[in-house]
């Protein structure tokens, strides 16, 4: 029999392996810094891409977790550039969810350049809705797995430029969270493999640009970076002055 694990506070799922950590890995890190749990999935291998192979991304992806510190990161199966929200890849999402039973989910934003990450988006969302009704049923190997609603679904921003609805101050790890970004070696600009194919990311200017955009960022907060976040329904706020803080 397989026992349970210990829950996390936040999972982030990607559609790819790098998505999480190009978007929101120094929001994860800021979470770990904070005393909480970090779990990470990725909905596929990354296998079909230009730039390197299914081996070369779970290695990396492992890399990648060795150094941001998750508690844990999976990988499924569910078909790059195949990310269909079918009744087959929901169950399988809903059962990562109730796996690591966590209070707030991350996910690639509703409005993108790359179709599979606007296909990931919706599953997900699904996923955390239908997680929480008893009557679907799901199992972690033999043992069934009880209902859980996270209570918390934030979109990240990656290719389009949308307005983030919320800015994180990531001043204290955006340095760091650059160590899970270059993990994935393979997708990014090298001069030693300048005769690849070009891609979107590994263009010379892509990573810069991205340094760029949590500057742009923190600046709109007062602070030296940002990450910014899109949410599906309104923030309730339960104690006032922990988010509107007394200055000083």
């Amino acid at each position: 029999m397989t026992a349970p694990i210990e829950p996390v506070y936040a999972l982030a799922f990607g559609a790819h392996p790098d998505d999480v950590e190009l978007s929101c890995g120094a929001t994860l890190l800021k979470i770990m810094d904070e005393g909480q749990r970090v779990a990470v999935c990725d909905l596929t291998g990354g296998e079909m891409g230009t730039l390197g192979t299914a081996e070369t991304r779970r290695r990396e992806a492992a890399l990648a977790t060795e150094r941001m510190g998750y508690a844990a990161r999976e990988q499924l199966d569910l078909g790059d550039s195949e990310l269909f929200n079918t009744k087959e890849n929901l169950r399988e999402v809903i059962r990562i969810i109730r796996k690591y039973r966590p209070e707030t989910v991350f996910c690639n934003p509703p409005d993108e350049r790359h179709p599979d990450h606007m296909k990931a988006s919706r599953l997900v969302y699904d996923a955390c809705y239908y997680a929480g009704l008893r009557k679907i049923e799901t199992f972690d190997g033999d043992l069934p797995q009880a209902a859980h609603r996270p209570r918390h679904l934030l979109y990240y921003i990656q290719f389009r430029q949308l307005e983030p609805e919320i800015i994180v101050d990531v001043s204290a790890t955006f340095e760091r969270s650059r160590g899970g970004v270059e993990a994935f070696g393979t997708q990014f600009h090298r001069k030693e493999n300048s005769d690849e194919p070009q891609t979107m990311i590994n263009r010379k200017e892509f990573l810069p640009g991205l340094e760029a955009r949590a500057r742009a960022l923190g600046e709109q907060i007062g602070a030296m970076y940002g990450e910014g976040f899109l949410l599906p329904t309104a923030l309730g706020i339960g104690h006032f002055t922990s988010v509107f803080p007394v200055r000083g």
